[in-house]
């Protein structure tokens, strides 16, 4: 093949690139979509505020304590709502080390303080203790609770099985806290 001939295939693969683009282009121009001013749909979590100025803005709602859930919490179904924890963490006593760290004993156990396991950055230098209401938020959005962890799960978004499960995770340990 010579190069007039590579010249026209190239010059034929740019004017078709060249000819979607402007398709495109023209299509944006003569069709354009108004944004809806009102989500059509409801997204859990987020409320909507409107200031003087009619400026809507999206606020993150708080998060009720957990410790009044906490008193009424079912150990028997916060093992069972534990099972979607249960591939990347053990809860047994002695238990290794899994994709996340071992979970015996997490309650008032230092964040990030597992021996043996490679913490993110975030995590390792979050400096708290894993308290009820630490554990309530970051088992609500555990991405957004600290940002930089490395655990990808979703959350749990309801009230009554985040207390089960803190209730379980607090009655697997040596020395469980009581709920005051």
């Amino acid at each position: 093949m010579d190069s007039f001939e590579f010249n026209k295939i190239a010059a034929a693969v740019l004017v078709t690139a060249l000819l979607f683009i402007g398709i495109k282009e023209i299509g944006n121009f003569v069709y354009k979509v108004d944004k809806p001013k009102k989500s059509a749909y409801k997204i859990e979590g987020v409320a909507d505020n409107t200031k003087t100025t009619n400026e809507k803005v999206k606020i993150e709602e708080k998060l009720a304590s957990i410790k009044p859930l906490l008193a009424s919490a079912s150990i028997e179904s916060g093992a069972k709502v534990f099972k979607k924890c249960a591939a990347c963490h053990s809860i047994d006593k002695g238990g290794a080390n899994k994709i996340g760290p071992a979970l015996w004993g997490v309650v008032n156990r230092k964040i990030g303080g597992v021996q043996g396991f490679k913490y993110s950055t975030a995590m390792a230098k979050y400096g708290k203790n894993w308290s009820f209401e630490e554990l309530n938020g970051f088992l609500h959005k555990p991405m957004k609770y600290i940002k930089g962890t490395k655990m990808g799960f979703i959350g749990l978004k309801k009230d009554k099985d985040r207390a089960n499960v803190i209730a379980y995770m607090n009655s697997k340990s040596d020395t469980p806290i009581p709920v005051k």
